[in-house]
Parts: structure tokens; sequence; C-alpha cells
């Protein structure tokens, strides 16, 4: 099992599919804030930084995009692909995104309200604080 990737529960039928995410289940935390990122230009990379405290979780409802994860020690590459399987960011990991698909929607949620004093946006300064 990986640290990253959170496998979720399918329930299909011939209706079509449902997943669920629910607070301190699926998802490992309370959630607070729910954003996504829709029609990235062509190219765009995004991401390029760390939390000090915040916890997310993404998931592609639609297309894929590749993920970095870096946590000062081993960077992971995971390409998001599927609507059942969510990427776990957790603190101080420094993440980016980066090769969205034309028709990539990408939902992420978090544990905690926006608070801009929580982002490292610095790599330099991202390995000085995990060492």
């Amino acid at each position: 099992m990986n640290k990253y990737i959170v496998d979720l529960k399918k329930i299909q039928d011939p209706r079509g599919s449902l997943t669920v995410l629910e607070n301190l289940k699926q998802v490992p935390f309370e959630m607070k804030r729910i954003y996504y990122l829709n029609n990235t230009t062509a190219g765009t990379s995004r991401g390029f930084h760390a939390h000090k405290k915040l916890k997310q979780m993404a998931i592609c409802l639609s297309g894929s995009c590749r993920f970095i994860m870096d946590d000062g020690k081993t960077k992971e590459e995971f390409t998001l692909a599927r609507f059942d399987q969510a990427i776990l960011i957790d603190p101080m990991v420094w993440h980016e995104m980066h090769d969205f698909s034309s028709d990539c929607v990408l939902l992420v949620m978090a544990d905690d309200f926006y608070d801009e004093s929580d982002y490292i946006r610095d790599y330099e300064s991202f390995t000085k604080a995990v060492k």
C-alpha cells in the first residue's frame, strides 16, 4: 500500500457507479473546504508548495493529471486518472501537479479554511523545514 494513494469504494450496478466520500471515513479528516480545478490551460503546472498543517485529498473526477509528491526524503510520481482513486496530501509534503488533460476536473478536499500563512512556497525553505 502506498502512503499517498487511496482506493475509494466504487459501487457499480446497471444504472452506473456510485462513490461515497464521508468525513473521517473515506476522507481521513473532517472537511472544511472543497475546491476544484478545471479548464486548466494546456502546458500549465500547479501546486509547487507544501502546507505546514493542512491535510488535503484530491480526486480527478474527470480526465487526468500527474502529481509529484516530495516529503523531503523521497520524490514519487503518480497519475490520477480514475474517479475512484484519490491522493492524500499530508502536511509538509511538497506537491506539484502537471500534465492536466483537457477534460481534467480535480476536486480537492481540505481539513481547514484557506490560510496563506500555512503555505511554504519556496522549495529551499521547504527542504530546510523538513530537516
